[in-house]
């Protein structure tokens, strides 16, 4: 199997999708940022002084997702449908799990919508986090469920 994202001649460039159909696309991208417990118990009581992490987060994750294209530089620009982030608070890592969901109906998939928008999801809690811990580390990034398209299903799960 060959990359996409290179020509004939090795050159980058932006994959042709205008032959493909348009159908749903979905996409989830999970991640996790571990830190101290006291770090955790200050996000998770509402206590930062940078106000409420979860939720200024949240928003982030969600511009994120609007914005790939803009960041990644072989991306198309997808009329999202749908950016939904679930922040769950896990004392056993202890952290925040990120899970990031994107939805378009287009010619191309919305993977990397998914996993840019869990990864500034992550460095915004890590951004507002950071005065109280340093230390803290975001780790296993991945697609875990793609839906649509010509390569049909991917769930990790």
């Amino acid at each position: 199997m060959a990359l996409t994202h290179f020509d004939a001649k090795g050159d980058a460039h932006m994959v042709d999708v205008s032959d493909k159909p348009v159908t749903a696309r979905i996409a989830i991208a999970e991640n996790h940022i571990k830190m101290q417990r006291e770090t955790f118990d200050i996000i998770n009581e509402g206590r930062a002084k940078k106000g409420d992490v979860l939720g200024v987060a949240r928003l982030a994750g969600i511009m994120a997702a609007k914005r790939t294209s803009d960041l990644i530089p072989l991306c198309h620009p997808l009329p999202i449908t749908k950016v939904s982030i679930d922040l769950e608070p896990d004392a056993d890592l202890p952290g925040i799990r990120i899970t990031a969901t994107v939805k378009t109906t287009g010619q191309t998939g919305v993977e990397m919508e998914a996993l840019t928008a869990a990864s500034v999801a992550a460095l915004t809690v890590y951004d507002m986090s950071k005065a109280v811990d340093k230390s803290m580390e975001i780790s296993g990034l991945r697609v875990v469920l793609k839906d649509g398209g010509k390569s049909g299903r991917y769930d990790a799960t």
